[in-house]
């Protein structure tokens, strides 16, 4: 979730623009061929942690947090095109404001699915509840400010960070307990994201592994297997008995699997460290592979990332393997995609040695493999430094102007050609004025689309 409800004097004026340029020179980790094409998309309200998701006819479509609004911004284009503003699709759901967190998937069936955070306020008292927003667009239109489309307000009652995928018109969106951060809520869809209904959360009523899950864990994404029409969600958890109720280093990488549609859940434990390692930098990541149903979970331990993959369907996992290399000493916020046996990692790094030194300089990095792991070729995708200084990972408790990039940034593979489209932040290019009167660094967004 975003931290405190703000608003913010921009000091800089300027339309939604894209400006291109080269990335990608290869690091340490080998020579490498990967190149991409950059695009800048300057907004006069700023965005931060963004996400991305590609149709089956290769359409683009981008979400980002509004810096000073509360919205969500959403761009689409043709791969290989310079992305297009939309609009909001969360600006206009009575008696609540979006933009706290966003997650976006693109269906089979050419379906375009949001899911955002919202503030919900309850009139005549000022207090503000957390809930979450189904977004449907029919055939991915999102035309006059997404009039087409059926914004409705799924939970009412605390949630946060929320994730969305589907399965032809099986939709399904994960959330957490804001309250206790107790359980992940899962709420299904079998209409392609009309009406929903509540099924059972990955992690009460299984085993121990699950059990020491409960008020300690942290969600990453809900993955949707179209190859099995198998469901799995994957968390960090703590150590039961040791860690609850006093930290948050949570040591343990999780997937639950569900395959009657998130009525039950089966967890495998993907990845163990010593008690108190912080793996939870900030999601773990998960992705299947659509064409053969292999899954690849990636996750930080604060200096690196590390892999491991599933060929049977998250029952059994391969030994964890380092993804970063070279330059990039330090890496956190990893995200990972896969298609027809391609495996994209990224992650932002740094040659410092902790994420908290203040001097550190920061690149959005890739890493590729075609062999599940055995071996990455790294590249640095952003053409310049996108952040100068410490990456804070401990969400509200965060020191103002460390958490500039909020929590994480994505990449996405397009089936149309196999290349990668990558949304990361960068904080170096526009500024604000704060309502103290400080000038501040204004987050923008970077597309950055392999060549």
């Amino acid at each position: 979730m975003r931290h405190t409800l703000i608003m913010l004097v921009v000091a800089i004026s300027f339309s939604v623009l894209a400006s291109s340029a080269s990335a990608g020179k290869p690091s340490a980790a080998g020579s490498a061929t990967i190149s991409f094409t950059t695009n800048v998309l300057l907004q006069d309200n700023g965005s931060s942690e963004p996400a991305v998701a590609i149709g089956p006819d290769g359409t683009v479509v981008y979400t980002a947090l509004s810096w000073r609004l509360f919205q969500t911004n959403v761009w689409k284009a043709p791969f290989g095109s310079a992305p297009v503003f939309q609009g909001a699709p969360d600006a206009h759901i009575d008696g609540a404001v979006g933009g706290e967190d966003a997650d976006v998937d693109f269906g089979s069936t050419g379906t375009l699915h949001f899911s955002t955070l919202m503030a919900i306020f309850n009139p005549p008292s000022t207090a503000a509840k957390l809930g979450i927003s189904a977004i449907t667009c029919p055939n991915a239109d999102t035309s006059n400010n997404f009039a087409n489309c059926k914004a409705q307000l799924i939970d009412t009652n605390q949630a946060d960070r929320q994730w969305v995928t589907s399965d032809g018109l099986t939709v399904y969106i994960s959330y957490h307990d804001s309250g206790s951060s107790t359980l992940i809520h899962v709420q299904r869809s079998d209409d392609d994201g009309f009406t929903w209904q509540s099924v059972a959360s990955p992690i009460p009523g299984q085993d121990g592994l699950t059990g020491m899950s409960t008020f300690n864990n942290d969600q990453g994404p809900i993955v949707a297997d179209p190859t099995t029409h198998s469901v799995f969600a994957i968390y960090a958890a703590g150590q039961g008995g040791l860690q609850k109720g006093t930290n948050a280093n949570f040591n343990n990488i999780v997937v639950s699997r569900s395959t009657d549609g998130g009525l039950t859940w089966h967890p495998a434990l993907v990845y163990h460290a010593a008690v108190n390692t912080a793996l939870n930098n900030v999601f773990p990541a998960l992705a299947v592979d659509p064409s053969n149903g292999k899954l690849y979970a990636s996750w930080s331990d604060a200096h690196t990332v590390s892999f491991a993959v599933s060929s049977d369907h998250g029952a059994t996992w391969s030994a964890a393997v380092a993804v970063n290399s070279g330059d990039a000493v330090t890496a956190v916020f990893p995200w990972v995609a896969a298609y027809n046996g391609k495996v994209d990692v990224v992650y932002y790094g740094t040659t410092a040695s902790s994420k908290d030194d203040g001097s550190a300089v920061w690149n959005a990095y890739l890493a590729q493999t075609t062999d599940d792991g055995a071996s990455f070729t790294q590249v640095t995708v952003s053409d310049h430094p996108n952040h100068v200084g410490v990456i804070c990972t401990f969400g509200t408790g965060c020191a103002r102007g460390t958490r500039n990039l909020l929590d994480l940034f994505e990449v996405a593979i397009d089936p149309q050609n196999g290349k990668a489209a990558v949304i990361f932040v960068d904080d170096t290019l526009t500024t604000y004025t704060r309502s103290d009167g400080t000038v501040a660094p204004l987050p923008q967004v970077i597309v950055a689309q392999e060549s």
